[in-house]
């Protein structure tokens, strides 16, 4: 089997190469995808695939490369936007448009891929679930996972807020709205920290508590509030249980 190679692998370019077909055949963005297979290429030759061609004086394997090392991976790149992208050296903004598109159909197949009843039986399954939708956060965003009395997801994860966690923006009524009119039988709790620690916070200990609360009143079980960072050298996971850690006391 082929090796995929890394994304940072240097392209071995003649001095004045700033044409695509001045490079040697075999190192041709299309040439070594159709000979490799898209699997066992490496990133900056799929985004020069993507990109298509490069502008006077640096072809499009060097603006793919550039962008690589530049930003140091793909997840960052899902992070810019048009307008960062179109200020990259060689790039301009329909590059970037494209760009930013071929990102964001990756992100929305990656959500059509999750089973839209999947059980949520732990910690885990929430992971495996929000993932992918947290990792290019660089804001918090708190969602309500709802529920039906089998702990199968009812519908897509429903976002309360995006910004700065306080208490006085996430509102019972506005947490339990959704819950209520779906006839949910509980709800999971997820928030981000794009600090990377998981560690839950006094305010993110307090808005747990007051939801738990409110859920009794309303008959719908909070039955987890699942913390994510980023996964970290010494950090035992990338999310927190405050279930599972005990800092709340959730219904049985």
């Amino acid at each position: 089997m082929a090796r995929r190679p890394s994304s940072t692998d240097p392209y071995r370019i003649s001095p004045g190469a700033y044409r695509v077909r001045d490079v040697p055949p075999r190192q041709r963005p299309r040439e070594e995808m159709e000979r490799l297979g898209a699997q066992h290429v490496s990133d900056a030759v799929l985004l020069a695939v993507i990109l298509r061609s490069g502008v006077r004086g640096m072809n499009v394997i060097e603006i793919a490369a550039h962008l690589i090392r530049r930003y140091g991976s793909l997840t960052a790149l899902t992070r810019l936007s048009v307008e960062e992208l179109a200020a990259v050296r060689g790039m301009g903004r329909v590059k970037a448009q494209v760009l930013k598109a071929a990102l964001e159909l990756a992100r929305r197949l990656s959500e059509e891929q999750t089973p839209a009843r999947c059980r949520i039986r732990s910690p885990l399954d929430v992971a495996a679930l929000m993932r992918e939708r947290i990792r290019p956060l660089e804001e918090e965003v708190f969602w309500v996972l709802l529920l039906d009395a089998r702990n199968q997801l009812k519908g897509r994860p429903l976002e309360l807020t995006r910004g700065l966690l306080d208490a006085n923006l996430i509102h019972p009524r506005e947490a339990f709205r959704e819950a209520v009119r779906s006839a949910c039988a509980a709800l999971v709790l997820v928030h981000n920290h794009p600090s990377g620690d998981p560690a839950p916070s006094a305010e993110d200990i307090r808005i747990t508590r007051q939801l738990v609360q409110a859920g009794t009143i309303v008959d719908i079980k909070v039955l987890d509030h699942i913390i994510f960072g980023k996964p970290a050298a010494g950090r035992e996971s990338e999310f927190v249980s405050l279930r599972e850690s005990g800092t709340v006391k959730f219904p049985d």
